[in-house]
C-alpha cells in the first residue's frame, strides 16, 4: 500500500456541494428485513428530488446482486458487505450526493464501523423500528418463511440477532406511523444539514 499516492484533483466535494447548492451526507436506514427501509428511502428520495436535492439510493439487495455478489451471509462476509457499502457511500458523498443507504446492518459494531468510514459528521442513522411479527406478516420476498423452514441460515431476526441502535438520530415506528409522515419528519431533520455554510 505504500506505493499508492492520492492524486490532488482540482475539484472536490466542497465545489460539488456549491454547484448542487446543498451539502452531502449519508442517511443510513437500519432495521429488520421487511421493516420498510427501502420504501421509506424511496419516499424520502422523492421528497428530496422535489426540493432539488441530488440523491442516490444505495440498497442492500442491489449491492449483493452486483458489487458484492460473491459474498454470503456469514458474520465476516456481512461485515465486508457493509464495509464496501460504506466506502461506496463515502465516494457518493464526495460526488456531492445525499446518499440514502438501506441495509439491515444488524450489529452495533457494524454500524459503528460504517460511521467511522463515512465520518460521524456525515452519518445520520434512521432506525426503522418494526416488530419481527409485522415483518414476518409482510414477508414480500418469502424470506422469513424460508428461514423458519431452515432453508436460509443466519437470517436476521430468526437465527441471527438484530441489535437495536443505541442512539439513532431518528426512529420510525412503521406500525404506528404513516410512512409518508415519517419521510416528511426525516426531511425536517435534514433541513439544517442540507444548508451550505
Amino acid at each position: 500500500m505504500s506505493n499508492i499516492q492520492t492524486f490532488n484533483f482540482s475539484l472536490g466535494r466542497k465545489e460539488r456541494n456549491k454547484l448542487n447548492n446543498h451539502t452531502s451526507f449519508v442517511v443510513w436506514f437500519t432495521g429488520l428485513s421487511g421493516s420498510g427501509k427501502s420504501t421509506l428511502a424511496n419516499m424520502l428520495e422523492k421528497l428530496l428530488y422535489e426540493a432539488k436535492v441530488k440523491t442516490f439510493i444505495l440498497d442492500g439487495d442491489s449491492l449483493r446482486k452486483g458489487l458484492n455478489k460473491e459474498l454470503n451471509f456469514s458474520n465476516k462476509e456481512r461485515e465486508e458487505n457493509l464495509r464496501v457499502a460504506a466506502e461506496v457511500a463515502k465516494i457518493l458523498v464526495n460526488s456531492g450526493s445525499v446518499v440514502l443507504a438501506s441495509f439491515i446492518s444488524p450489529k452495533q459494531t457494524n454500524r459503528d464501523m460504517v460511521k467511522e468510514i463515512i465520518g460521524k459528521d456525515d452519518f445520520i442513522e434512521v432506525f426503522v423500528n418494526t416488530s419481527l411479527e409485522t415483518c414476518e406478516k409482510r414477508d414480500v420476498k418469502g424470506l422469513y418463511k424460508k428461514a423458519r423452514a431452515g432453508e436460509i441460515k443466519n437470517f436476521t431476526g430468526i437465527d441471527s440477532p438484530y441489535e437495536k441502535p443505541l442512539n439513532p438520530e431518528i426512529e420510525i415506528n412503521t406500525e404506528k406511523e404513516n410512512l409518508e409522515e415519517a419521510a416528511n419528519r426525516i426531511v425536517n431533520l435534514l433541513q439544517k444539514k442540507l444548508e451550505l455554510k
